[in-house]
C-alpha cells in the first residue's frame, strides 16, 4: 500500500473528529472571494515579484474629471457642522447627488450608471468622507452591498432592465435588511421567515412568500423607495426536515402592504439616515426574489461573495479619510498654535505623535489602494478585505484620538469652527457595522484566513469530507514538508523571493522572516490546539492581526514601487518597521497565551533572532515630524483626498497654511512681536509685507478661537419674547418620519416578469 494511502488510513479518524462535516452557511462564507497575495504570507513565502506585478492604481479620463469636477463641487456644498445639526444634508445636496448619479458610481453605463472601477468609487468616498462623513455614508451604501450590485451580479434581465437605470438616477433609492434584533453578527440564523404561497396579486394567482420580518440598523431605510430583504425561505408543502429553502434575497419597492418603515435610529447622532423596518405578511411576488426563483436558498453565497469585495472598499475609504484629515489638522495645527514660544508642533510629545499617525497612514493607505488595484483585476480577496475592514476603521480611530489629544481644548469645544469632534464621534460606527471588528478579526480574518489562504488545509478537509485516505494522505505529506521548510526558514532566515525595490531590500527580508515565522506558527497552534483554536477567540484573533500586519508591510513595498516617490522612503521604511514591530510583539503575546506545555520554549526557538524587529526609536519619529512640518508636497502625498468644504473649521486651517506658506519662515517672527505687543495690526506692521501678515494673523487666529454660544438666561429671554407655533401633530410610532427624499408613490410598481 502506498505511503500516502497508509498515512491518510491513520490519521482519517482523528482528522474527521478534529474537521467535522461544514454547513451550508460555512462552507458558502469560505468559498466566496478569492485569495491573493495574503496567501502567499500565510504560507510564509511572500514573492516581491508577485506583489509588485499588480501595478499601480488608474483613473479612466471620465474618472479624473468627476473627481476633478462633480465631486470637488460636492465637498464645496458640504458644511459638517450645519448637516450635523439639522440632522440630514441640504435638499441641494440631495439633487446634486441624483442629478450627478453619485448613486450609480457602479451600475454600468448600459444602465445609465458611471459604470466606475473600484478604486474611482473608492476615492470619491474618501474624498467626500474628509469633509463630511453623513453624506459619504449616504453616497456609499447604494454603491455597496444593496440591491444594485445584487442585481448585477444575480438578477433576472428584466429586474436588471427595470430596477438598475433608476437606481443610477436616484430616482428609486435603496437600502438593505439584513441585520435583526436577534440576529447580528449571527447574520446567518436571522429570525425572519417567508412561507411559499398562492395569492392574488395585480388581479392575478401568483406564487410568492408571506415574509414576517424584523430588520433595525438598515442605513438610508428612513429615504428608501426599495427595501432588499434576506430571509429564511420555507416550504410546508415539503417533508420535515426538507422544508427551509435557505436565505433567500428579494426587493420589495416603498410603499408595500404589510411592511412599515420605523421611526429614525440616530447611530451616535449621525445625520445619515438609517432606521429599522417591519414587516408582517408580506406578500413577496417570486418574481421579487433577486434572480427569480431559481435563486431561492441563494442569498447567504450571494452576500457572501458580494462582502468579499464590498469591505474592501467603503468602510476602509471612511477609515482612510479619518487618518488623512487628522494628519493634516494635528500637522496644520501644530504649526499655527504656540506655547512656551515655539510652535507645539515642535514639542517632541506631539511630533512623536504626527510622525507615528503619517506612519500607519503611509501603510493603511497602501494596503487600501494594493486591494484596490487587485478588486480593478477581477480578484475577489474575501480575507484581505476583510483585513482592510478591520485595520482601516480601526487606524481612522486612532488617528482622530490622537488628533483630539493634540488639539487640546480646541478639540472638545462643539460647534463650526471643531476641527475633529464630529469624525470622533462617529469613529466608533464605522468599527461596528459590516462585521463589528471584534468577530471579525477571529474569524474571519484567520477562522477564515486559515482554510482559504494555508496551501494544504483545504485539501486536507476535502479529503476528509470525500473519505479518500490516499487524497487525505497526500495532503499530510506535503503539509508536514511546508511545515519543516517555514521551521528551517525560522531558525536560519528566510530567502526573499523576487526583486524588491533597492531601497527597501532590507525591509523586503524582514517580511519573509516574519511571514515563514507567522506561518510555522500557525501550523503550530492548529496542530496543538485542533478545533479548539476557533473557540479561544483571543488566540486566533492575535493570528489573525499578525497576518493583517505583514499585509500591510507588504503593501508599502508595492506602493513605494508603483508611486516612484523618494520623497517619501522615510515613511515607507517607517511604516513596514512599525508594522513588523507590531506583528512581533502580537506573536510574543500568542505563545505567552498558548495553553499547551512547552509553549515559551517553543516561542523562544520560533523568535529567536528577531532583535532586528526594534520599533521606530524617537530620533526617526522626530526626523519624519521635521519632514512634515518643513514639506507641504509630503502632506499633499500622504493626505491625497483632503478635500476643501464648504465652511467650517477645516477650511479655516486650510486658509490659515496657505497664507503661512506664503509667509513662509516668517511667521515666527510675526508670533513674537504678537506675544509682545497683543496686537494683530501692530505685529503685521513688522513684516515685509504687512497686508499678507495681517490676512495670516487673522486666519491664525480664527483658527485658534472656538465657538461659543448663548447661556441660559440670555436664551430664557428670547423663549419669552417669542410665540410658540402650533405643535404639529405626532407622527404615528411606527409611521417613518415625513421625508422630501422619497418620491411619493401611490401604488406599487408593476412587478418585472421573470
Amino acid at each position: 500500500m502506498p505511503l500516502a494511502s497508509l498515512i491518510g488510513r491513520w490519521a482519517m479518524q482523528p482528522f474527521s473528529k478534529a474537521l467535522p462535516p461544514l454547513g451550508d452557511t460555512e462552507r458558502a462564507a469560505l468559498e466566496a472571494g478569492t485569495v491573493g497575495f495574503e496567501g502567499q504570507l500565510f504560507a510564509g513565502r511572500p514573492d516581491f515579484d508577485a506583489l509588485t506585478a499588480m501595478g499601480p492604481n488608474r483613473l479612466t479620463e471620465r474618472e479624473q474629471a468627476f473627481l476633478h469636477n462633480e465631486v470637488r463641487t460636492l465637498c464645496h456644498m458640504l458644511d459638517d457642522h450645519a448637516i450635523d445639526q439639522a440632522h440630514d444634508l441640504p435638499p441641494e445636496v440631495w439633487r446634486f447627488l441624483r442629478e450627478k448619479r453619485f448613486f450609480g458610481m457602479i451600475i454600468p453605463e448600459a444602465f445609465g450608471g458611471l459604470g466606475f472601477g473600484h478604486y474611482a468609487h473608492a476615492t470619491v468616498v474618501a474624498r467626500i468622507a474628509t469633509v463630511n462623513v453623513a453624506t459619504a455614508v449616504t453616497v456609499m451604501v447604494p454603491n455597496s452591498l444593496g440591491p444594485a450590485e445584487l442585481l448585477l451580479r444575480y438578477g433576472t434581465d428584466m429586474q436588471k432592465e427595470h430596477y438598475l437605470p433608476r437606481l443610477a438616477d436616484g430616482r428609486e433609492l435603496p437600502c438593505f435588511g439584513l441585520t435583526s434584533p436577534y440576529a447580528g453578527s449571527d447574520a446567518a440564523s436571522i429570525p425572519d421567515r417567508g412561507v411559499i404561497a398562492l395569492r392574488e396579486f395585480n388581479g392575478k394567482p401568483t406564487r410568492g412568500f408571506l415574509v414576517d420580518f424584523d430588520k433595525r440598523y438598515i442605513t438610508l431605510a428612513p429615504v428608501a423607495t426599495v427595501v432588499g430583504l434576506a430571509f429564511h425561505a420555507v416550504d410546508e408543502s415539503r417533508p420535515e426536515g426538507q422544508r427551509d429553502l435557505g436565505i433567500t434575497c428579494a426587493l420589495i419597492p416603498v410603499p408595500h402592504e404589510g411592511m412599515e418603515i420605523g421611526r429614525r435610529h440616530r447611530p451616535m447622532d449621525s445625520a445619515f439616515m438609517n432606521g429599522p423596518i417591519h414587516g408582517r405578511q408580506v406578500f413577496v411576488p417570486m418574481d421579487w426574489i433577486i434572480g427569480g426563483e431559481k435563486q431561492v436558498g441563494q442569498g447567504w453565497r450571494m452576500l457572501m461573495e458580494c462582502l468579499a469585495a464590498g469591505r474592501a472598499i467603503s468602510l476602509p475609504a471612511l477609515g482612510s479619510s479619518m487618518q488623512q484629515t487628522a494628519l493634516y489638522v494635528s500637522n496644520g495645527y501644530g504649526q499655527i498654535r504656540e506655547q512656551f514660544g515655539l510652535p507645539v508642533g515642535k514639542f517632541h510629545a506631539i511630533a512623536g505623535l504626527v510622525a507615528q499617525m503619517s506612519a500607519e497612514l503611509y501603510a493603511s493607505d497602501a494596503a487600501r489602494r494594493f486591494t484596490a488595484a487587485a478588486l480593478d483585476k477581477g480578484e475577489r480577496p474575501s480575507v484581505a478585505s476583510a483585513i482592510l475592514k478591520v485595520q482601516l476603521t480601526e487606524a481612522g480611530r486612532r488617528a482622530v484620538n490622537h488628533g483630539m489629544d493634540i488639539l487640546g481644548g480646541k478639540g472638545i469645544i462643539s460647534g463650526p469652527s471643531n476641527l475633529l469632534g464630529v469624525a470622533y464621534r462617529q469613529a466608533p460606527i464605522a468599527i461596528t457595522v459590516e462585521g463589528a471588528n471584534i468577530l471579525t478579526r477571529a474569524l474571519i480574518v484567520f477562522g477564515q484566513g486559515a482554510v482559504r489562504c494555508h496551501p494544504h488545509v483545504l485539501d486536507e478537509m476535502a479529503a476528509v469530507q470525500a473519505n479518500d485516505d490516499t487524497a487525505l494522505g497526500k495532503a499530510l505529506i506535503a503539509h508536514g514538508k511546508h511545515v519543516a521548510v517555514n521551521l528551517w526558514h525560522s531558525l536560519f532566515g528566510a530567502p526573499v523571493l523576487g526583486t524588491p525595490p533597492e531601497a527597501l531590500a532590507r525591509e523586503a527580508r524582514l517580511i519573509a522572516r516574519m511571514s515563514a515565522k507567522y506561518a510555522l506558527t500557525a501550523d503550530l497552534a492548529m496542530g496543538m490546539l485542533g478545533g479548539k483554536l476557533k473557540r479561544m477567540e483571543l488566540l486566533s484573533a492575535r493570528l489573525g492581526d499578525v497576518l493583517a500586519h505583514l499585509y500591510l508591510a507588504s503593501a508599502c513595498v508595492w506602493r513605494y514601487r508603483v508611486d516612484a516617490a523618494p520623497e517619501l522612503l522615510p515613511f515607507a521604511q517607517a511604516a513596514i518597521r512599525l508594522q513588523l514591530d507590531e506583528a512581533g510583539k502580537i506573536l510574543r503575546d500568542l505563545y505567552a497565551n498558548l495553553p499547551t506545555a512547552g509553549r515559551r520554549v517553543i516561542g523562544a526557538l520560533v523568535l529567536r533572532r528577531t532583535a532586528h524587529l526594534a520599533p521606530l526609536r524617537d530620533v526617526q519619529l522626530i526626523e519624519l515630524s521635521d519632514l512634515l512640518r518643513t514639506n507641504p508636497r509630503i502632506v499633499e502625498r500622504l493626505a491625497p483626498d483632503l478635500s476643501e468644504p464648504a465652511a467650517g473649521g477645516l477650511r479655516d486651517l486650510m486658509h490659515a497654511m496657505e497664507l503661512g506658506a506664503q509667509l513662509g519662515d516668517t511667521t515666527a517672527a510675526l508670533n513674537k512681536v504678537l506675544r509682545r505687543t497683543n496686537s494683530l495690526e501692530e505685529a503685521a506692521r513688522s513684516a515685509p509685507d504687512p497686508d499678507l501678515a495681517l490676512a495670516y494673523l487673522r486666519a491664525a487666529d480664527k483658527v485658534i478661537q472656538v465657538d461659543d454660544f448663548e447661556g441660559p438666561a440670555a436664551q430664557k429671554a428670547e423663549d419669552e419674547n417669542l410665540t410658540p407655533p402650533p405643535a404639529p401633530a405626532s407622527p404615528s410610532p411606527s409611521a417613518p418620519p415625513p421625508s422630501a427624499h422619497r418620491p411619493e408613490r401611490t401604488t406599487p410598481p408593476p412587478v418585472p416578469a421573470t
